[in-house]
């Protein structure tokens, strides 16, 4: 649903450097549009917020919630409008920081890197970075 979200999440181009930097400000979608994302600035960092998903419905008609959430006392959230992204601050040729991920309710650590190409690379990562996840991200507006 939202792995890539983060993907929650999940998101910065037209990045120079940390000294550089320059938030993309606008929405921003996951392949196969499982979700879109809005990028703002927020202090010195980087913040996202989940603001659609392709199936914004569970199987019973109701929106998605937050339900793998470790914390149960959020459980019964809207999983669109969460915030994404945690302490994302510029790093290098991009941001680094972490990301919240309600599609198995994990915060993993993670980085955001322009592409050549226009589009957006979140890079979440597990084990002290042995294992990681790439997702790219394309501008809707």
């Amino acid at each position: 649903m939202i792995r890539a979200a983060l993907a929650a999440s999940l998101l910065v181009a037209g990045l120079t450097g940390a000294h550089a930097a320059t938030v993309p400000e606008g929405v921003w979608s996951l392949p196969k549009g499982k979700a879109t994302v809005r990028i703002t600035s927020c202090g010195d960092g980087v913040c996202a917020t989940l603001v659609g998903l392709g199936k914004p419905l569970d199987k019973k008609g109701r929106p998605k919630v937050d339900k793998r959430n470790p914390d149960r006392a959020k459980r019964d959230r809207p999983v669109i409008g969460l915030s994404l992204l945690q302490g994302m601050a510029p790093s290098g040729e991009g941001w680094a920081g972490r990301f919240y991920n309600p599609d198995d309710g994990e915060t993993y650590a993670g980085s955001l890197a322009p592409a050549g190409d226009g589009t957006l690379r979140l890079k979440g990562c597990v084990l002290g970075g042995l294992v990681c996840r790439t997702q790219v991200l394309t501008r809707v507006s």
